[in-house]
């Protein structure tokens, strides 16, 4: 019964993914883009595997797991509206909304 619900909830995470395709609007930034990555909002690994998900921008994503640890998405930002209050992320937020960059390296750990 629970993987019948699984797959059902996979289903329509897709029919919305498709959706959204059209619509290439970045869920962190709001910036226009011109592709955006899955971004599970408690993290797989911290049990959020079929949980909620955010279409965010390359360097958003990025940026959200160089700033922030997997353990604390899972516990302080379970929402696009927590994260985007996150005072962590607030100085890459205001320089992002300000350029049109669609790709940035971040190397991960490194803070």
């Amino acid at each position: 019964m629970r993987r019948r619900q699984q797959r059902q909830q996979a289903a329509a995470e897709a029919a919305t993914r498709a959706q959204q395709a059209t619509t290439t609007e970045c869920g962190l930034c709001q910036r226009a883009v011109q592709h955006t990555t899955r971004h599970h909002l408690v993290p797989r690994e911290e049990g959020g595997r079929y949980g909620a998900i955010v279409e965010l921008c390359q360097p958003c994503h990025s940026s959200v797991h160089r700033f922030l640890s997997n353990r604390e998405l899972a516990r302080q930002y379970p929402t696009v509206e927590a994260l985007r209050a996150a005072e962590a992320l607030q100085g890459y937020l205001g320089w992002i909304s300000k350029n049109k960059v669609e790709k940035i390296r971040n190397r991960r750990g490194a803070k």
